[in-house]
């Protein structure tokens, strides 16, 4: 019996929309390519979320990897709080679950840079019943032991839990580790599958 609704945060409950902050920041598409492949579409941005390297070194390999594009390096590394936008159903959706008797948790990739330029936008974390963020646990989905963290932190069964996240890796590390798993598109479409399993919001 599914007791516990796991959530993954970026794309699920809040938007990452760098692609719209790059054209707000008025970027050429020569700079746009460039420096997305420095950073969101780079492994270091892997790193980024794991949480161990020092920012100033982050930045450093961010800059080293779009030579020609510092200054636009820089604008996105001073307004990445901007990428994140909450989701409107997003606060309605975690209480919805609570009041019908069902712990929300929080399981994200997210770098600790980010995390903090966007504290407002990511005010429902306060209205879950625990989170654990890539940049807290020095790991990142869909390693298995950043799920094993939650689980313990919490005391949570994982056949008591349903994880929902947009990206199929990380679906495939939480079904091994025994929870039931949802492959995020729509709230719609979530939400069926959670009524699937006996869960209403």
């Amino acid at each position: 019996m599914i007791k516990n609704v796991v959530f993954d945060v970026g794309k699920v409950l809040v938007d990452f929309d760098w692609q719209g902050l790059f054209r707000e920041l008025g970027f050429s598409q020569e700079a746009y390519d460039k420096v997305a492949e420095a950073t969101v579409h780079s492994v270091l941005w892997n790193e980024f979320d794991r949480g161990k390297m020092a920012d100033e070194e982050i930045l450093k390999g961010f800059l080293g990897q779009a030579p020609g594009c510092e200054d636009e390096v820089m604008r996105f590394w001073d307004n990445l709080g901007s990428s994140i936008k909450c989701y409107d159903y997003t606060l309605p959706w975690i209480r919805g679950l609570r009041a019908n008797g069902f712990s929300v948790y929080l399981l994200s990739n997210f770098p600790r840079r980010l995390y903090f330029q966007s504290i407002e936008e990511l005010a429902f974390v306060e209205e879950a019943d625990g989170a654990v963020f890539s940049y807290e646990a020095r790991l990142t989905k869909p390693e298995p032991e950043i799920y094993e963290a939650l689980l313990k932190k919490y005391k949570l069964d994982p056949t008591e839990c349903v994880f929902l996240d947009d990206t199929r890796d990380n679906i495939v590390a939480a079904n091994k580790l025994g929870m039931a798993t949802i492959l995020f598109r729509t709230k719609s479409q979530a939400e069926e599958e959670l009524r699937n399993l006996g869960i209403r919001s």
